[in-house]
């Protein structure tokens, strides 16, 4: 491994892993070598730490799919504004349009072209042929924003076989790729590393053994496979079909004005709607990410979010005792990691799904439920089975 400068200070909470050894210095820009416990491959598609451990790489090119990214001032008959995106769709074509600070547009086109064009630069021509195209308005100009900025790309639909080959992990690019239809790829691999960063730290910690880490690989993997099914589908941004387009002539409008439609595309533009309910780590109703609703707590209302943290588990004793629950605060004793118990009381209805009467609701430092319980038993038993001092907590 490489570093370019000296280790950032560190943080609390959730520890980092430490490196076993570090060399002499190093004049600067020149790399130095580091001995570690665990490493984490995160550099792109064509990842060195995947190809080193030998996890296969599997999957393929998406055939006849491709797009042209500009970035350009556009002069048509639709105004600009700077929160919202145009999609434009036509037969073999999908055009956003998606505003830039500073003014102008990120113009990508989704084509079904040949596998053997030429992968050439954009020309802004070629874009505007595409514009004038999809938008039916023959008077459209573009005007090149600068720096000049162009991209061409073919996509592969990819996944390594495990996120985990004992000490080595995958994520982001490393260990999925799709099409970047939705702008998911971005979003998932953050998603991935949010759900890998707590469970690495907690095996580093020695309050879990390396067995935790195996449901980071199954979550993420399951997660990714599911977004790119959703890629395949996404009417919005794919090159549309005539089929396609008479039913958007057709119905779109009428299920665009609906609010369970729009609600519904917004959740899974998000993927907030994304969960683990397969999960070994979810029991007893757990899986969904915790919505943020609006709760009584401590006195007075917060938004749910706020009594949760990436530092720890959250225990959410729901519409109980405010007072401290003897057999809670047993049960959570011998447990070497860190729960903190916020007492709620929710203020609305939508909130019952998540939050059942009388609850006990456990929370995972990545806002996913673990479990809901109705005993303190329950929280200890769920607790137990993932989490316990290991040799490497006795010995720190």
């Amino acid at each position: 491994m490489r570093s370019s400068g000296p280790p950032r200070p560190r943080r609390s909470g959730w520890p980092r892993t430490e490196p076993r050894s570090r060399s002499a210095a190093r004049p600067a820009g020149r790399p130095r070598t580091l001995r570690c416990a665990w490493v984490v491959g995160c550099e792109g598609s064509r990842s060195l730490v995947r190809k080193a451990v030998g996890l296969p790489f599997d999957g393929g090119p998406r055939r006849h799919l491709q797009v042209a990214q500009l970035n350009a001032k556009v002069d048509w008959s639709l105004p600009y504004h700077g929160d919202r995106t145009y999609l434009l769709l036509h037969k073999d074509l999908s055009i956003g349009c998606a505003p830039r600070p500073g003014g102008g547009y990120r113009c990508f086109a989704f084509t079904r072209e040949p596998d053997t064009t030429p992968l050439t630069p954009v020309t802004v021509e070629e874009m505007r042929q595409l514009l004038i195209r999809a938008a039916h308005e023959p008077d459209v100009w573009l005007t090149p924003t600068l720096p000049l900025w162009t991209n061409r790309a073919r996509f592969q639909d990819r996944f390594a076989r495990s996120l985990r080959s004992g000490r080595a992990l995958l994520a982001g690019d490393s260990a999925h790729l799709w099409a970047p239809i939705g702008g998911r790829g971005l979003n998932t691999g953050l998603r991935g590393a949010h759900n890998l960063a707590w469970k690495l730290a907690g095996v580093v910690r020695g309050w879990a053994s390396p067995a935790l880490l195996d449901t980071y690989s199954t979550e993420q993997r399951s997660t990714a496979l599911r977004v790119m099914r959703r890629t395949r589908r996404d009417v919005l941004e794919s090159p549309g079909t005539r089929r396609t387009l008479l039913m958007m002539r057709l119905l779109g409008r009428h299920v665009l004005r609906s609010r369970w439609a729009t609600d519904r595309i917004r959740d899974r533009i998000s993927d907030l709607d994304l969960h683990h309910r397969e999960s070994p780590l979810s029991a007893q109703g757990g899986g969904d990410r915790m919505p943020d609703r609006p709760v009584w707590a401590e006195g007075r209302q917060h938004r749910l979010h706020d009594l949760l943290s990436y530092q720890h588990w959250t225990l959410l004793p729901v519409n109980r005792d405010a007072e401290p629950d003897p057999a809670l605060t047993q049960a959570l004793a011998g447990l070497p990691l860190p729960v903190a118990v916020r007492p709620v009381r929710p203020t609305d209805t939508d909130a019952s799904r998540h939050l059942p009467d009388g609850s006990l609701v456990l929370v995972r430092p990545d806002l996913h439920i673990g479990l809901q319980a109705q005993i303190p038993e329950e929280v200890a038993a769920y607790l137990g089975r993932w989490f316990t001092r290991t040799e490497a907590a006795r010995d720190a």
